[in-house]
């Protein structure tokens, strides 16, 4: 089982839920390495959005409100460093902020930026794992190091009783492991 057929299979299985829609940047059209795992979903499924990680979250959140199952995907986790206030302060804290209702059932998905075949700048592979865990009360962070980890995480996420968000970070370097 390889990293990535099993991120495709995963994304593809996803996207047969009529309440799961995918989006962030290099959703719908190529431009990152996640977009590859995304290419065989149906095209009515990815929201293609522009670099705006605030407005994506805020988004995201108006989506679950909705009762869609939103997919926000942030190919790095230097990017969704720009939506941390939103994350932080609205959907982590939803549970406190809006007692009685439901937690909004959103999917983020990041990953720890490749940095082979070449290093694309130190802006584009931190991995802040622990610190997103010390941060976010509510919303489980998860992180995929290996294919067996990678559809239970996303199938939990998607199914869970209690509806919470989670927070899926996958490795980058691993979409090419043969």
């Amino acid at each position: 089982m390889r990293y990535f057929d099993e991120l495709k299979r995963t994304m593809e299985w996803l996207a047969q839920d009529p309440r799961v829609i995918f989006l962030g940047q290099s959703t719908a059209t190529p431009g990152t390495f996640m977009y590859q795992t995304l290419r065989d979903i149906p095209a009515g499924k990815a929201l293609e959005f522009p670099v705006n990680e605030s407005f994506q979250m805020q988004f995201s959140l108006g989506l679950a409100l909705g009762g869609y199952i939103p997919v926000s995907i942030y190919p790095r986790q230097n990017f969704l460093m720009l939506a941390a206030g939103d994350m932080a302060n609205m959907l982590d804290k939803f549970a406190d902020l809006a007692p009685g209702m439901a937690s909004p059932r959103i999917i983020i998905r990041t990953a720890t930026g490749p940095d082979k075949p070449v290093h694309p700048g130190h802006q584009h592979v931190g991995n802040y794992v622990e610190a997103w865990q010390r941060m976010l009360a509510h919303i489980e962070v998860v992180e995929l190091n290996a294919p067996e980890d990678i559809f239970p995480a996303y199938e939990y996420a998607l199914t869970r009783t209690d509806g919470k968000p989670m927070l899926i970070i996958e490795q980058g370097n691993h979409y090419n492991d043969k």
